[in-house]
């Protein structure tokens, strides 16, 4: 049975009127986590905030504990937290400092739900800590699964795992209620990016600014710019892989400019079942936490009379070089896709600070994994390691150029 059919056959009686749901968000001044929160204020009667954490907008996450009431906050920088801790204790809370206190904060027995949006491959432990602990994730770190994919799915039988993204939410809707045997394709829709139809000579002096526009969603700096590589298309296949258990000949990546088509389920007998809606994350993010209910919605819906034309195209992966790399690792396992996405993770950076050109971040990525010895996925702490180790190979790859 798969997680999708798990979730939909639990016993859903508990009215959570009556008995909200009591969650942790983890990354709350980020993008995912202020839209997680615009939610819960929607629908107080459903949803109570009970812990939050931050890297370092110490300010934000402290207006944010006074407003929801919070017992419990985590700051991952624990120098910061050491000077704000009095602050927090005259609201109630007590302020955690460090990565394990984000690990014990999932583990709290008074959380129902952790909503991991943390960026990078930090969120990773975090995700294994909720699974352990049997509570339910709703998951916006890519990395969680593109790196630890074989070691966290065999955790989430016993528990749900719900994923906050707008296609893999969109497929999780259209497989609802059918036979994954019947399923011919997954059809994950990409926007194209700011540079949609470019050719690798029009982005060779591409600079953050440029790259950090997009044209149809408002995201944060690093997944901004995985969307300008189509690296972000890349990372969703993999997640679909392990989310949905299909293999990688069974996922297809198509480019749908309007964003109106959140991705596509195709069955064996040729129906074709899409998701369609407002481009605004907050649509994904209510229903990872409603589900199975569905409550009133946060944005203003899709008007078809004004939609316009529909557009589709096949990605050009010659160019968008990123995204051929990562369903390469992909197909390959183990791990590999903890090389390419620490590799990534270390050029976009890099790119951002304006130490690398834009076309560098698809070389280092390549350089990484060719350098790289493969081995079975174990453990978390296995892929940490790989991690760890791909990014001082990539550093010093920059290095001397800098």
């Amino acid at each position: 049975m798969t997680n999708i059919q798990q979730a939909h056959t639990a016993n859903h009686s508990e009215d959570s009127a009556v008995n909200p749901k009591r969650i942790a968000v983890l990354g709350s001044t980020g993008s995912i986590g202020t839209q997680t929160l615009d939610v819960a204020r929607r629908h107080p009667q459903h949803v109570k905030i009970v812990a939050l954490s931050a890297n370092t907008q110490v300010e934000m996450l402290f207006d944010q504990a006074r407003e929801f009431s919070v017992k419990h906050a985590v700051l991952a920088d624990e120098a910061l937290c050491n000077t704000w801790k009095a602050r927090f204790a005259e609201i109630g809370a007590t302020l955690h400092g460090g990565s394990q206190a984000i690990v014990e904060l999932c583990q709290l027995p008074e959380v129902d739900m952790v909503v991991n949006a943390l960026v990078g491959a930090a969120g990773m432990r975090a995700s294994y800590a909720t699974l352990t602990a049997g509570k339910q994730l709703a998951l916006a770190n890519k990395e969680s699964l593109v790196v630890g994919g074989d070691v966290l799915m065999p955790l989430s039988s016993h528990t749900t795992l719900l994923p906050i993204d707008s296609e893999h939410g969109a497929i999780y809707q259209c497989l609802l209620g059918e036979d994954p045997a019947e399923v011919a394709r997954l059809w994950v829709t990409a926007s194209g990016g700011p540079f949609r139809g470019k050719k690798l000579a029009d982005l060779q002096d591409i600079t953050p600014a440029q790259a950090l526009s997009h044209p149809t969603w408002n995201m944060g700096r690093k997944i901004s710019i995985d969307s300008s590589t189509l690296m972000n298309k890349g990372l969703e296949v993999i997640e679909a892989h392990h989310l949905f258990n299909m293999p990688y000949d069974k996922i297809e990546v198509v480019v749908q400019p309007q964003s109106a088509i959140h991705s596509m389920v195709e069955f064996t007998d040729g129906s074709v079942k899409a998701h369609l809606g407002t481009t605004d994350m907050r649509i994904p993010i209510q229903f990872a936490i409603s589900y199975p209910a569905r409550w009133s919605a946060p944005v203003e819906p899709l008007d078809f009379r004004t939609l316009g034309s529909l557009e589709f195209s096949a990605p050009d992966l010659e160019t968008f070089r990123c995204l051929a790399l990562a369903i390469q690792a992909g197909n390959t396992g183990g791990t590999l896709p903890a090389v390419m996405n620490a590799a990534n993770e270390v050029a976009v950076a890099a790119f951002l600070d304006e130490r690398i050109p834009y076309l560098s971040i698809a070389q280092l990525v390549e350089s990484a994994m060719d350098h790289a010895e493969v081995e079975p996925a174990q453990s978390i702490d296995q892929l940490l390691e790989v991690d760890a180790e791909t990014r001082a190979y990539v550093r010093s790859l920059i290095q001397p150029h800098e």
